[in-house]
């Protein structure tokens, strides 16, 4: 049976279904770009997205066609020479059917084949954006290689746009020169097993251009290799990854690329006197004794100087040299300015009372670390389980004070009822920052919260607490709509709707269409939750915003937030790099800036990107609301060349230095990841004479933390404290330095880490002298101490853990303190308590015996401890203010308060619920019923701090008395019973349920 042709109405159905999907094809392909954009209008950045969208264009287009030009040209110059094919060889006859096929779609073909590789180098091309935009908008440095005497914009900006163009036209001139030989031997220009001449002369005249092409580019090559020297890595042992010219390539490899350039230039003309000579015999030589040449000149004679000049006499050979790499290093990473200064660690005081004294208005000593205490704010301050904080908090100041912070941010996996709506509609954000003095701990061991609740209250004015930008945020939500958030106020749960200008409107179904797609979610294109207001929320944490509206600036791996003026903003550290600084050796982000504080803490594990650079400045501090998500950025260090250049080419995104309000200025600091790039550096850097420099006998080391067993590095400190010659504590940035395989301490080094100080960004470097134990033999000491075996053994009696905060480094009248808090955490409790407070003072002033003289104590607080390290119990008068890091207990009448506003709310809460369920109105009853419970827990834990609090004053005091709700249970484990069990036909009772359905 003959199957019939399809009818028209099937025909037209095809082509319909297939239309429709070349259509959703597209769509696909276009939603990502019109969502980006969206997002980029929506932050007011889409000069950003505009800029680099056409540059990307321009060098795709550019380059893609000039590379489809080149080859296409050459393959039909190919065609244009073939030579007659009368007498066909037996190897011609056996290429003539291929010659037939191809005869019909030639045109077609040569297109296909030009359109491909010019896709394929446009793409290429275009990710060469950042490289073009330097070098169109470079900017000079002000500073000259002590080599070629050019400017260092030169090896920044203009040598990668100089490499970029020689590797594409290398890459023009290999596929030419593939695609015209394969044309010429198809059409008989070349022959391979045929006798008699093997070439054309056509062809071979073709060839030969295309040759010496190749050729010349190889000389300019070989011209920039001249200068590709001063930025040129080696591994050199007294310097690690080297940078710059040694003798080697100053007295052998310079010369020798000058005359492979000359060889390469002959050679070249050779090969172009083939358009009349039409023989390839002369190139030939000459291409060959140029591979002869650049292995001899360029390969041999190198090694020779090397081993018979260089290594008899290395360290007189590279002393020049090793100089110029030490100036640039110093320039590059902004340490020229630090100068080591002597330190004897000898104590200038000998007078007992006056050390006592001395150490109080030493530091504010951070007894509070802020890696080990963010278990106990989760417990004392989580309030739900759907909130969390940060592994590792932050250390801020307020009112003068340092402060530790933490936010209270969304933990979308602590939702009770998992599903679409309220992972995305119903919980949308967190709530509150919660801070602690960070000198202090109550009777327990539990930070002094001065900012604390659900909404919180405590030292800070009226400020936006919704947190719908952190950096435990990295999910969509969609706000602003006929769905209702979850929220809170001072009486309990409520609902809200997102106020703010954030985000992209999905009023248009166009755009829900866009984000259905963009996200895999199809949901978003028809769900009854998105209506008229409703806007999607996404990019939200503060280094994906920064990262995204200035893909230029490295990001510090630890954004931290500040309330300033009445909003949270999320302050981001920025850098501008490059890794054309000549003469100046590399460093490898990531690796420098990992420490203890970054492990298994992704969110601040390392700087964005793994790149090696040799250049490096903090040069934009920026800021993310963390209710709108507005992203400004400042400039900050206002000569930095790389940035000047940036802003040429994204005018108007960087705000100047002078738009930093005094308040944001106050929050300000110096950034940890600078610090430790820096740190590293100084390591061998802080020798300054190429002598010593490749001696390596003053090599330091970042020695590992004493307090953790990863055997990581120690992590730099935030602290107040006063350097040796000054006055007043500063806010500053600490770390110490062991000699290299040696654990006595080589070297303290602070910087101004305070914003608002003339000083800032100075930094200090002590070397030390004399021999004074290290941190790690400060450690070894405390833990062979009785006092502290004794503690030990009774904590692990009782099922209990240690844990060792932050082991702290203090200059005190010529010698040094070690001030490190201890935490216990027992196996059913779910967070630390600071217990202990070990003191060590250390002083290299030699007693009789010749051993070093130092004193480590371990007492139950700070002040105790600071009294018996310096043998003051008695001596010291009482301070006018308390010193730093006291334990205060706190004042009963604050409790007092606490549990009867907790009665009296439990009681209203009971009536509301009496009522609820008199109408009845499920709704109102569950929120009655949530707010009794955690009015009756409120009450048990002030109890129970009250009675805490009478013990530790010796005394037993009863709680006060007070009217409880009327049949209200005094146990709160039992507050279900509290309220009658009457069934309930919905489970809307739970509003968190009730918006999951």
């Amino acid at each position: 049976m003959r199957v019939g042709r399809p009818s028209r109405r099937a025909r037209t159905l095809l082509m319909t279904l297939g239309v429709l999907a070349v259509l959703f094809m597209v769509f696909v392909m276009f939603a990502g770009f019109w969502t980006d954009w969206l997002w980029f209008r929506s932050v007011h950045y889409s000069s950003v997205f505009t800029t680099t969208l056409w540059t990307k264009i321009g060098l795709f287009l550019v380059f893609g066609l000039l590379m489809a030009v080149a080859v296409g040209f050459n393959i039909w110059l190919a065609y244009r020479l073939r030579p007659p094919l009368s007498a066909m060889s037996q190897e011609q006859q056996s290429l003539d059917r291929y010659r037939m096929g191809i005869a019909p779609f030639r045109k077609w073909l040569l297109l296909a084949v030009t359109a491909v590789i010019g896709l394929i180098a446009g793409a290429s091309a275009s990710g060469q954006w950042r490289t073009w935009l330097m070098w169109v908008n470079g900017v000079s440095f002000g500073e000259k290689d002590p080599q070629f005497k050019l400017d260092v914009s030169f090896y920044a900006f203009d040598l990668p746009w100089y490499r970029f163009l020689l590797a594409f036209g290398f890459g023009a001139t290999v596929l030419s020169l593939i695609a015209a030989a394969l044309t010429h031997y198809l059409y008989g220009g070349l022959r391979v097993t045929s006798p008699g001449a093997r070439a054309t002369g056509a062809a071979t005249g073709h060839l030969s251009v295309l040759l010496g092409v190749f050729v010349t580019l190889k000389a300019v090559a070989y011209w920039l290799d001249r200068y590709g020297l001063a930025v040129k890595s080696s591994d050199f042992k007294a310097a690690g990854n080297w940078t710059g010219l040694r003798y080697v390539d100053a007295n052998a490899y310079l010369p020798a690329k000058t005359i492979l350039f000359c060889i390469a230039v002959i050679c070249a003309l050779l090969f172009f006197a083939t358009l009349w000579r039409r023989t390839w015999q002369l190139p030939v030589i000459g291409f060959g004794l140029m591979v002869l040449s650049a292995i001899l000149i360029g390969g041999l004679y190198p090694a020779i100087v090397q081993k018979f000049q260089v290594q008899p006499n290395e360290q007189a050979k590279e002393a020049p040299y090793i100089k110029k790499n030490i100036d640039a290093t110093r320039r590059a990473y902004d340490i020229a300015s630090t100068k080591p200064e002597e330190y004897s660690g000898k104590s200038t005081v000998k007078a007992k009372d006056q050390l006592r004294t001395d150490a109080d208005a030493a530091a504010a000593y951070r007894l509070i670390d802020p890696n080990i205490v963010s278990p106990t704010f989760q417990q004392l301050e989580q309030k739900r389980k759907y909130y969390q904080f940060p592994l590792t908090l932050d250390v801020d100041r307020y009112d003068g004070k340092d402060t530790v912070v933490g936010l209270r941010e969304l933990n979308i996996k602590g939702i009770p009822k998992r599903n679409w709506i309220n992972d995305h509609f119903t919980y949308t954000h967190g709530y509150g920052a919660i801070m602690a003095t960070g000198t202090q701990t109550d009777a327990n061991g539990s930070p002094v919260f001065t900012e604390q609740g659900l909404p919180t209250s405590g030292m800070l004015p009226t400020y936006e607490q919704r947190v719908y930008y952190g950096e435990k945020t990295d999910q969509y939500s969609i706000v602003g709509g006929p769905q209702k958030e979850l929220d809170y106020d001072g009486k309990g749960e409520r609902t809200t709707s997102y106020k703010g200008n954030s985000g992209v409107s999905l009023s248009s179904t166009f755009n829900r269409a866009a984000y259905a797609v963009a996200f895999s979610e199809p949901q978003i294109l028809y769900s009854g939750a998105i209506g008229d207001g409703s806007r999607i929320l996404y990019n939200r944490t503060p280094k994906e915003r920064v990262e995204a509206v200035a893909p230029w600036l490295t990001i510090d791996g630890d954004a931290y937030p500040a309330v300033i003026d009445g909003r949270i903003q999320w302050i981001v550290d920025a850098y501008t790099t490059t890794n054309g600084y000549p003469y100046a050796s590399r460093t490898t982000l990531g690796e420098t800036t990992a420490d203890a504080l970054t492990v298994g803490n992704q969110q601040r594990a390392v700087m964005a990107q793994q790149n090696q650079v040799n250049y490096i400045r903090n040069s934009v501090k920026a800021t993310v609301d963390a209710y709108d998500g507005t992203v400004t950025l400042y400039q900050w260090d206002t000569k930095d060349p790389v940035l000047k250049t940036w802003m040429k080419a994204f005018p108007d995104t960087v705000k100047p230095r002078d738009a930093i309000k005094p308040e944001l200025l106050e929050h300000l600091r110096y950034p940890q990841d600078m610090f430790k790039v820096q740190r590293e550096l100084l390591t061998r850097y802080h020798v300054e004479d190429a002598e010593r420099f490749y001696s390596g006998s003053d090599a330091w080391q970042v020695q590992d933390d004493p307090t953790d067993k990863a055997g990581t590095a120690v992590p730099p400190y935030y602290l107040s404290m006063k350097m040796p010659g000054e006055q007043d504590q500063r806010f500053s940035l600490t770390t110490t330095f062991t000699p290299n395989g040696r654990p006595n301490l080589g070297a303290f080094m602070a910087v101004d880490a305070d914003a608002t100080s003339t000083d800032y960004g100075r930094i200090r470097l002590l070397t030390v002298t004399e021999d004074v134990p290290g941190p790690q033999q400060v450690q070894n000491k405390l833990n062979g101490l009785p006092a502290v075996a004794n503690f030990v053994r009774d904590m692990k009696g009782a099922d209990s853990d240690i844990q060792y905060g932050n082991l702290l480094t203090v200059p005190l009248d010529g010698g040094f303190l070690y001030v490190e808090p201890v935490y216990a955490q027992g196996r059913n409790a779910h967070y630390p308590l600071m217990k202990k407070v070990a003191v060590s003072y250390v002083d290299a002033d030699q007693p009789k015996g010749g051993t070093t003289k130092d004193v480590t104590v371990f007492e139950d607080n700070l002040a105790a401890a600071l009294d018996s390290v310096f043998g003051t119990e008695g001596v010291t008068p009482p301070p006018t203010t308390q010193p730093p890091g006291t334990t205060t207990p706190p004042k009963a009448t604050t409790n007092d308060a606490k549990l009867k506003q907790a009665i009296a709310d439990a009681q209203k809460a009971y009536e509301d619920a009496e009522a609820a369920l008199r109408k009845p109105d499920w709704d109102a009853y569950g929120k009655a019923q949530a707010a009794l419970q955690d009015a009756l827990q409120r009450a048990a834990d002030a109890g129970a701090q009250l009675k805490s609090d009478a013990g530790a004053g010796g005394q037993k005091a009863d709680a006060p008395k007070a009217d409880a709700p009327k049949d209200a249970p005094k146990d709160p484990k039992k507050a279900n019973e509290a309220v009658p069990s009457t069934p309930s036909p919905d489970p809307s009772a739970d509003p968190s349920a009730k918006a999951g359905d």
